[in-house]
């Protein structure tokens, strides 16, 4: 049970955070709130907020194409992870130069987190998960620090490099048939709802990343619950005309 909130918690920090807030300003959060968000990230270690947004944002702008850090068109392997042991394509750091990231740093939560994401990382996601059981219920430190945080940190890489290799191959498309993402229910599982991808794609400004509201969504449940507590404002969602309209426009007749 540590493991896993540890795993919902890391979730957390990359779908609901550095995703849907920082990566696509889909809705806005109060500081108690991005402090949290901030915290999760770091048990991510997935990057800092920063450099995560930063390149999926460029993902987003030149999805499948050489200045797409993780290029589906690569291959599985590539997309998944093997784009992290390269060093960037060219264009990936061309093209990058070119969009606008002063939003990020004009945030002090993300700038902060930046400042000190190294030691963020070593007490986020490998100290305070392997600590808290041992202190608290005298779990064994090598049981904590092998399941709570190296089991769980692997899982959650993995669930995570999935919505940038099979959810980029493998799935329908009923919004756009003619862009690569694709809707895919394992990994919409694996991610707590990141894998409505041919929606996500096709309209990406939504913070639900799906038209199916609370259709195991754990990430728009969240973000909701958080709305409900006044720590969410201002959640932007696709209008279903606008939705409908392009599944009969653009989409592979699948929905």
């Amino acid at each position: 049970l540590s493991a896993y909130f540890c795993f919902l918690m890391t979730a957390l920090g990359v779908t609901a955070g550095a995703h849907r807030l920082w990566s696509h300003r889909s809705y806005k959060a109060k500081l108690p709130l991005r402090i949290f968000l901030a915290a999760a990230n770091s048990m991510a270690f997935q990057n800092d907020i920063y450099e995560w947004s930063r390149d999926h944002r460029v993902h987003h702008k030149y999805s499948e194409t050489d200045a797409d850090p993780h290029n589906a068109r690569r291959g599985f392997f590539f997309s998944h992870i093997g784009w992290l042991f390269v060093r960037k394509h060219r264009d990936v750091i061309e093209k990058g130069r070119k969009l606008d990231f002063t939003d990020l740093l004009e945030d002090p939560v993300v700038r902060f987190q930046r400042k000190y994401y190294k030691s963020s990382v070593v007490l986020m996601c490998f100290v305070i998960p392997t600590v808290v059981p041992w202190y608290l219920w005298g779990e064994s430190l090598w049981n904590a620090y092998f399941l709570a945080s190296i089991l769980r940190y692997t899982i959650s890489l993995n669930v995570t490099w999935l919505v940038n290799s099979a959810a980029h191959m493998y799935g329908n498309r009923p919004y756009d048939k003619n862009i690569n993402p694709r809707q895919n229910t394992l990994v919409t599982l694996g991610a707590i709802g990141e894998g409505f991808h041919n929606y996500h794609h096709t309209f990406p400004f939504d913070y639900s990343a799906s038209e199916l509201g609370l259709k195991f969504n754990p990430t728009t449940w969240f973000i909701d619950f958080m709305f409900w507590l006044g720590l969410v404002t201002d959640r932007k969602q696709a209008p279903k005309e606008m939705i409908q309209a392009r599944k009969e426009r653009t989409g592979d007749g699948s929905a």
